[in-house]
């Protein structure tokens, strides 16, 4: 099993994200994570989709996705010519004598975290990384109990101007 992350842009036409995931669906492929939003030109959407399989699952993943009429464009996001992040949001219980905040504080500032909202007894952080950077952040805040936790999945584009894809 291989992870693979896709860079689709489409057409910004209703339920163009759901004819997506439904093909997946049909097929019976793993979607470990999806995320789409309006690109610079509003006619078009870039959805950023992780799946896993096999390397004739994948493949066959890229051909079925090229052949739906709103994909204007499909790219694999190869690690070494990408850059890949996600957003966490992070609300920890912080007991109301406020002896753990700075506790809590110490450990977002190492991430480069922003505390986003305070309250008597919680804090919300904000984080952005690769995976493994949030995982991390997660790992150290085992200790706390983390009241609710909201990742957007895997967001990302190729480095450089050589693969960028034009529509006119």
């Amino acid at each position: 099993m291989r992870r693979q992350v896709y860079s689709l842009l489409v057409d910004n036409n209703p339920g163009v994200l759901s004819r997506i995931a439904g093909l997946f669906s049909r097929r019976g492929y793993s979607i470990d994570s999806i995320t789409a939003g309006m690109t610079a030109d509003s006619r078009f959407t870039r959805i950023t989709v992780v799946s896993s399989g096999d390397e004739l699952i994948l493949s066959q993943i890229e051909k079925q996705v090229r052949k739906l009429e709103d994909v204007r464009d499909i790219k694999e996001l190869k690690p070494e010519k990408s850059v890949y992040r996600e957003l966490a949001l992070i609300k920890v219980k912080v007991r109301a004598d406020a002896k753990q905040r700075p506790e809590v504080l110490s450990i977002a500032d190492i991430f480069r975290a922003k505390i986003v909202d305070v309250e008597r007894e919680s804090m919300m952080i904000e984080l952005t990384g690769d995976q493994s950077k949030l995982e991390a952040f997660l790992n150290l805040l085992d200790g706390y109990e983390i009241l609710e936790l909201a990742r957007t999945g895997i967001t990302g584009l190729s480095r450089g101007i050589k693969d960028v894809t034009y529509l006119v």
